[in-house]
C-alpha cells in the first residue's frame, strides 16, 4: 500500500504487517501479508488519520497479540469497552469453543458512516462507531451491552465465517446462524443467561414470527434470490442461530463440541455449506439429523398443540403433542419436523417430579418428529403442573389450555428462568387477549387482582436475579401485542395497555417504593450486577410514574441521574405518563446534549 504519509499516515490491511518505509515524494508504503486462505469479500484496505488505543493479549499458548481500534479523531476516550469486550471474547471463545486467535495483530477500525453495523474482514474488522464508542456520560447499559454482543459477534467470525466461509450466499446461516449463537452464548456467560434468553426469544416470537408469516417468508437457507442483500434478514440470523442451539439442545455440549472440532478439522480454509455443518454434528454425535435437516429448507413457523391426561389410579400421565406449520407465502406443503421439546412437571409443594418411564428415566427434552404423538410417564404420584417449552427450546408458536393458576404457580416455583418470565407471559396474554375483546364489546376492562398478585410475588422474591424481576414486570409493547391478533385494534390495545399498567402500578406502589428505594446507586458501575440492579430500579420507576406522586419520582430521578441509562428512563417515564415534568425535562435534556452527536 502507497499514500501520502500527511494525509493518511495509517494503511491498514489484513493479516500480519510485513515491513513499511517512507518514500522521497512525502509517501510511504506498508506491506501486509496474510498466511490464511480467505474469500475476496473479506479483503479490506483503510487508509487514513485515526485516533488508536493500543494493547495486547496473551494467548493461551504464549503468543503475544497486538491489538488496536483505530476511532475518529477526538473519540479515543470512548473505546475502553470495545477493548475490554474485545479481550473477553478472545479468552471465552479459548475456553468454551478451544479456538485460539491466528494472527499477530488484531484490528477494528469505527467510522460514522458505515452502512452496516460491522463487517468481520480477516484481522481488519470494520464497524459502524455505534457498536464501539460509548462512555457513561452518553451512553446507556443498552449500548453497553451491544458493544459487547457485536465486538464478539464480529471476532467470532474469525472461525466461523472467515476461516470456514460459505460456499454460496445460500449458505449465509452456515456463518451467520452459527455466530449468532456464538454470541448469545458469550453474552449469556458473562452476563445474565435468562434475560439474554428472554431477549433472543422477543425477537424470534416478534419480528421474526411475523417475518415467517409475511409474503418474505423463507427458509434460513433460501432456495433463489433476486437480491442477496435482501437475505440478510431475522430468518437467517436469529431463526438460524435458533436452529443451531436445537442441534446443542439434542447433542448436549460436549457433543455440540466434538462436532464443532470435526467441522473444522474438515473444513478449515474451505467454504462449506450448511449440509457439511449438520453431518459433522451427525458423525461426531451418533444421532441421526436425517429428519432435522428440514430446519433448513422449510420455512414459517410451526405450531405445538400439547394437552394432557392423568389417571390417579394408575399414576401415569398422557402428553399428547401435534406439529403443524402452516403453509407460507413461498411452501404450500409443509413436511413434520425434528422439535426438541423441554419439559419439566412439578408437584404442588413446588419439587420436580423426576419423568420416568417403566422405570427408567426420561429426558427432559422429548424428540418431537411427528404429526401427532403420546409420550407416557409412570410414577406421577399426583396431578402435576407441566413447564412447557423451557428455555425457549424451539422456535414454535405453543398452544396449551393452561388455567390462570398453574401460569402464577410456574411464575413463583419454576427451576428455569425463562420458563417463570413465559409463565407471566402467558398469563398477561390471557388477560390481555379478553380485555381487548371487551373493549370491543364496550365492556370495561378487567385487570384481576390475582393476575397482580402473581407479579407482587415476584417483584417481592429475595433470591430471584433483579435483572429477571425486571424483565417479568416489564409488560409486553403493544407492537408485540398487535401481532396476536389477526386483525389489530390499535385503539383497543392501547387502551388495555395502558390500564393493565395503572393497575400494577395503583396495586403495587408501596412494594414498587421499596424496591425503587433499595436499588438506589450512588455511582455508576459497568457490570451486568449494576446493570440488572438499574434495570429494576427503572422498571419500578416506569409503574411509579403513573402513580399520586409519579412527576415527584421522575423529576427526582432526572435530576439525581448520573449516567444516560437512568436519565433515559426518567424522560421515557414521564413520556409514558404524560407527566407535567415532561416538557421542562425534555428542554433540559436537549440543552445539554444537542451539541453531542453521542
Amino acid at each position: 500500500m502507497i499514500a501520502d504519509k500527511a494525509t493518511y499516515p495509517y494503511l491498514l490491511s489484513n493479516g500480519n504487517k510485513m515491513a513499511a518505509g517512507d518514500l522521497d515524494d512525502g509517501r510511504h508504503w506498508v506491506e501486509w501479508h496474510d498466511p490464511h486462505a480467505k474469500p475476496s469479500y473479506l479483503f479490506a484496505l483503510v487508509g487514513g488519520d485515526f485516533d488508536v488505543l493500543r494493547d495486547t493479549f496473551e494467548t493461551r499458548s504464549g503468543r503475544n497479540v497486538a491489538l488496536e481500534i483505530f476511532v475518529d479523531k477526538g473519540n479515543l476516550d470512548r473505546a475502553d469497552h470495545a477493548m475490554v469486550s474485545l479481550k473477553s471474547a478472545m479468552k471465552w471463545d479459548e475456553e468454551r469453543f478451544d479456538l485460539e486467535y491466528d494472527l499477530d495483530i488484531y484490528m477494528i477500525v469505527a467510522v460514522d458512516f458505515f452502512n452496516m453495523g460491522a463487517m468481520e474482514n480477516k484481522g481488519l474488522n470494520i464497524f459502524n462507531s455505534k457498536y464501539v464508542l460509548a462512555n457513561a456520560e452518553t451512553a446507556t447499559d443498552t449500548d453497553y451491552l451491544g458493544i459487547e454482543a457485536v465486538i464478539g459477534h464480529e471476532y467470532f467470525h474469525n472461525w466461523t465465517g472467515n476461516r470456514v466461509t460459505c460456499r454460496d450466499w445460500f449458505q449465509l446461516s452456515l456463518k451467520e446462524g452459527l455466530t449468532v449463537f456464538r454470541d448469545q452464548e458469550f453474552s449469556s456467560d458473562l452476563g445474565s443467561r435468562s434475560v439474554n434468553r428472554i431477549s433472543n426469544a422477543r425477537i424470534v416470537r416478534g419480528s421474526q414470527f411475523a417475518e415467517d408469516a409475511s409474503p418474505m417468508s423463507h427458509p434460513i437457507r433460501p432456495e433463489k434470490v433476486i437480491e442477496m442483500n435482501n437475505f440478510y434478514t431475522l430468518t437467517v440470523y436469529e431463526k438460524g442461530s435458533e436452529v443451531i442451539r436445537m442441534m446443542h439442545t439434542i447433542l448436549g455440549e460436549s457433543a455440540f463440541q466434538k462436532g464443532m472440532k470435526l467441522y473444522f478439522e474438515r473444513h478449515d480454509g474451505t467454504a462449506s455449506t450448511c449440509d457439511d455443518f449438520v453431518q459433522a454434528m451427525e458423525e461426531a454425535s451418533g444421532i441421526d439429523l436425517t429428519q432435522f435437516r428440514l430446519w433448513y429448507s422449510q420455512s414459517g413457523t410451526p405450531v405445538l398443540t400439547v394437552s394432557s391426561t392423568y389417571d390417579a389410579a394408575t399414576k401415569q400421565l398422557a402428553l399428547h403433542v401435534a406439529q403443524h406449520t402452516p403453509a407460507t407465502a413461498d411452501q404450500q406443503e409443509k413436511q413434520p419436523l425434528y422439535i426438541p421439546l423441554d419439559i419439566e412437571m412439578y408437584r404442588q409443594d413446588g419439587s420436580v417430579i423426576e419423568l420416568q418411564r417403566h422405570g427408567e428415566p426420561v429426558s427432559n427434552v422429548l424428540a418431537v418428529t411427528q404429526a401427532e404423538q403420546t409420550y407416557l410417564f409412570d410414577h406421577i404420584d399426583e396431578q402435576p403442573v407441566l413447564s412447557l417449552l423451557r428455555e425457549f427450546s424451539a422456535p414454535v408458536k405453543l398452544e396449551y389450555d393452561y388455567q390462570d393458576d398453574e401460569l402464577a404457580f410456574l411464575l413463583q416455583h419454576a427451576r428455569n428462568d425463562f420458563a417463570r418470565w413465559d409463565a407471566g407471559q402467558s398469563l398477561l396474554a390471557k388477560h390481555i387477549k379478553a380485555n381487548v375483546a371487551r373493549v370491543q364489546d364496550d365492556q370495561p376492562i378487567d385487570v384481576p387482582l390475582s393476575v397482580v398478585d402473581a407479579f407482587r410475588g415476584v417483584l417481592l422474591s429475595d433470591n430471584t436475579d433483579p435483572a429477571l424481576i425486571a424483565e417479568v414486570l416489564n409488560l409486553p409493547s403493544e407492537t408485540e401485542v398487535a401481532g396476536w391478533f389477526e386483525t389489530v385494534d390499535v385503539d383497543a390495545i392501547h387502551q388495555v395497555m395502558a390500564a393493565f399498567k395503572q393497575q400494577f402500578a395503583d396495586h403495587m406502589v408501596d412494594e414498587l417504593a421499596a424496591v425503587y428505594r433499595q436499588y438506589a446507586q450512588t455511582d455508576y458501575q459497568i457490570t451486568h450486577k449494576a446493570m440488572g440492579e438499574r434495570a429494576l430500579r427503572n422498571a419500578c420507576l416506569s409503574y411509579l410514574a403513573h402513580t399520586e406522586n409519579g412527576n415527584g419520582y421522575v423529576e427526582q430521578h432526572y435530576q439525581e441521574a448520573h449516567n444516560m441509562t437512568d436519565t433515559m428512563a426518567a424522560l421515557s417515564a414521564a413520556n409514558s405518563a404524560q407527566l407535567p415534568c415532561r416538557e421542562p425535562l425534555m428542554k433540559g435534556f436537549s440543552d445539554q446534549w444537542q451539541h453531542d452527536g453521542w
